[in-house]
C-alpha cells in the first residue's frame, strides 16, 4: 500500500527538497498507511475538536488559512469519507468561500494541544445552502450554539495523515483547567476546615 497522503502532497519540488535534506529514501517504497477512509481513531479525534484550521488557495495562487470554531464536535462525520460543518458568520470577508468557488481543494489541520496530537486532512470542498439537504442541515446544526450559520460545507476525503507531536506546546481550555483544579480546590477547602477546627480546639483548651 503506497503512502497515499504523500502521493497527494509530493510534487517534483517536494521530492527535490526531500533529496536535498537526505530524506528522500525515507518515503520510498510501500509504507502500508491507508488514508482514504477514516477509521474509528480519526472519527473520535474529529468529534472531540471545537476548532480547526482550513487552508485554501485563490485564483492568483495565494494561500489562505482560516480558523473555524464551534461547539465540540461541530465538524461532523457524514460517513467514513465525508465531513460537514455549519459555517458560522465571522468578519464577512468570505475569502475561503470565494477561494473554494475557484478551487475546491482544502487542507485541514486539527490539533489536540493537551495530548500534543494533530491530524492533517486533504479534502475537496462543496458549498451548500442551509436548505439544500435537510438531513445534512439537521446533522450539522446546533440549536444551542448562539451564532448565525450562513452555509454548509461538505468535504470529501482525499487523504489524511497524523503528524508527530514535536514542537506542540500543550495548551488547555478554560473548561479543561477548571476540571483539573476542581479536586485541588475541594481538597484545599477540606484542609482549611480542618485547620479551623484545630485552631478552635486549641483556643478552647487554652481558655480552660
Amino acid at each position: 500500500m503506497p503512502y497515499h497522503f504523500l502521493d497527494v502532497a509530493s510534487t517534483p519540488n517536494v521530492r527535490l527538497a526531500q533529496a536535498e535534506m537526505g530524506a528522500d529514501q525515507i518515503w520510498l517504497g510501500a509504507h502500508h498507511r491507508e488514508s482514504d477512509s477514516f477509521t474509528e481513531s480519526e472519527l473520535a479525534f474529529i468529534a472531540a475538536r471545537d476548532s480547526f484550521y482550513i487552508a485554501s488557495v485563490s485564483e492568483t495562487g495565494w494561500p489562505y488559512v482560516q480558523h473555524r470554531g464551534g461547539p465540540a464536535g461541530f465538524l461532523k462525520a457524514v460517513d467514513r469519507k465525508t465531513l460537514a460543518f455549519a459555517d458560522y458568520r465571522g468578519n464577512r470577508q468570505y475569502i475561503s468561500t470565494g477561494n473554494f468557488a475557484a478551487n475546491d481543494r482544502a487542507c485541514l489541520f486539527l490539533v489536540d494541544y493537551p495530548r500534543r496530537a494533530r491530524l492533517k486532512i486533504y479534502m475537496h470542498v462543496e458549498k451548500l445552502t442551509l436548505d439544500a439537504d435537510p438531513s445534512l442541515t439537521d446533522l450539522v446544526f446546533d440549536a444551542g450554539y448562539r451564532a448565525k450559520a450562513e452555509r454548509i460545507f461538505r468535504l470529501r476525503l482525499q487523504a489524511f495523515d497524523w503528524n508527530c507531536p514535536q514542537h506542540i506546546t500543550p495548551r488547555y481550555t478554560e473548561q479543561e483547567v477548571e476540571t483539573a483544579v476542581t479536586p485541588l480546590r475541594e481538597r484545599l477547602t477540606q484542609l482549611e476546615a480542618e485547620n479551623a477546627a484545630l485552631r478552635a480546639r486549641l483556643q478552647a483548651l487554652g481558655e480552660q
